[in-house]
């Protein structure tokens, strides 16, 4: 049977407790993802991080999971209070969606019964993933509107324009996958990199998935919907208590997503981290093994969010959309129509692979040598009044400027003479005695 086959077959108690692993799933892995990152950066950093509560501070992320919901609700009274309400739910209901598609295992054994390790095996998973990543920014933004207040109205305008700009670059690196796979279905994604994983065979998609994912999800250095140096807390400064809970477990689950998804794309899903001819009877991409598997590389990716928000400071906001829409997006452009070419070229039975090396090889000499022929950029002329620019293009004073003496410049006072108050009437003088 299919893996859509045998999804198709599954009782309704498979179904539920399916679905109670995936919600179970990222509650725990935003528990440990928190208390993993805070003592990860506090190790990058050198200082103590959470020690006190549980087993060399373990036990924090329980701590701070009871803490919230028990908190004090304050709500803006210029809130609108309906979508301020409803702005934290729809952040995180898409968030968990996204897991239904995700292959975790192959076909495994529960209780007796057949059935392969993800919740339903659709066509079209692929844009369901993205789907759901693009839904959960109405979440932000309504929040930042609903809230009645400046700063998380920044915030949700700033996380609008994230997303088109870098949701964008994601759906664009995914295409050479399905190009390469001929199929939307995560399923047949994995079982097409059998041969071979896609992150060494399109490495350009697979770089440029690695940072839209990062600033998909509003991480470091790409965290400006949240910026605390100039919006104090972002979209989510007026949320408190529970609501504040939902946003976070939102973002940490999206981070889990993108990671899982990028797994599935790029690194063989489940498969073992070795080929299979090693091997032998394929023992170690059977059974619950692939599970293993699987956790592991999506935890690498992870591991990978904590060291880039321990290593890089946040970006400003015109070199992230300028990195987004000037470099990701025509780069992507220009790999995917390599990838048509080349696959196009290869369906030809008259042209073999080396030939395809070799006129690759002269084109490129070819732009190399081109690139030798450009003329050099004029140097700018030392004797011109313009004003000097810095590399990230804001004018700087001249070096000459002269600053007007405060002295000099400013007006002459005239200064009024007190006068001395006069006697009063029934006063006498002192007589010389």
């Amino acid at each position: 049977m299919t893996r859509a086959q045998l999804l198709a077959d599954d009782p309704l108690w498979l179904i539920l407790i399916k679905a109670v692993a995936l919600l179970l799933l990222g509650a725990l892995a935003t528990m440990a993802m928190i208390i993993l990152e805070r003592k990860i950066v506090a190790r990058m950093q050198h200082r103590p991080g959470p020690n006190r509560v549980g087993p060399n501070g373990w036990f924090q992320s329980i701590a701070d999971a009871i803490k919230l919901p028990f908190k004090e609700q304050i709500i803006p009274d210029t809130a609108d209070r309906k979508v301020y309400f409803l702005a934290p739910i729809i952040s995180t209901i898409p968030a968990f969606l996204a897991f239904s598609v995700i292959p975790f295992g192959p076909e495994v054994s529960i209780f007796g019964e057949r059935t392969v390790l993800q919740l339903v095996d659709l066509p079209v998973g692929v844009l369901v993933v993205l789907a759901c990543s693009s839904l959960g920014v109405y979440g932000i933004v309504l929040a930042g509107w609903a809230s009645g207040s400046p700063y998380p109205l920044l915030g949700g305008l700033r996380s609008a324009a994230q997303v088109i700009s870098y949701e964008i670059a994601m759906g664009l690196s995914i295409v050479a996958v399905i190009l390469y796979t001929g199929s939307l279905s995560t399923g047949d994604i994995v079982d097409a990199q059998a041969s071979g994983w896609y992150f060494y065979l399109l490495i350009p998609s697979f770089l440029i998935y690695c940072v839209s994912m990062v600033g998909e999800t509003n991480r470091a250095p790409f965290d400006l919907p949240e910026a605390e140096s100039e919006l104090v807390g972002g979209f989510h400064t007026e949320y408190s208590s529970m609501k504040f809970a939902l946003f976070f477990l939102a973002e940490y689950v999206n981070m889990v997503i993108v990671s899982a998804f990028c797994t599935t794309l790029f690194l063989g899903g489940y498969m073992a981290p070795w080929p299979v001819s090693l091997i032998g009877d394929n023992y170690f991409n059977t059974g619950w093994w692939p599970l293993l598997w699987f956790f592991t590389k999506t935890w690498f990716f992870l591991f990978v969010f904590i060291w880039l928000r321990g290593t890089l400071p946040r970006m400003r906001y015109d070199q992230f959309m300028r990195l987004g829409w000037k470099i990701l997006v025509p780069a992507n452009l220009v790999w995917i129509v390599l990838v048509v070419a080349l696959r196009a070229f290869r369906n030809e039975a008259e042209i073999s692979a080396t030939t395809i090396l070799v006129a690759g090889g002269i084109v490129l000499v070819v732009l190399i040598g081109l690139s030798f022929l450009l003329p050099d950029r004029a140097a700018p002329d030392e004797d011109s009044d313009r004003v000097p620019v810095t590399g990230g293009g804001y004018p700087i004073p001249p070096l000459d400027l002269v600053v007007p003496d405060k002295d000099a410049a400013a007006p002459r006072r005239v200064r009024r003479k007190r006068q001395t108050a006069s006697v009063g009437a029934g006063a006498e003088k002192e007589t010389e005695q």
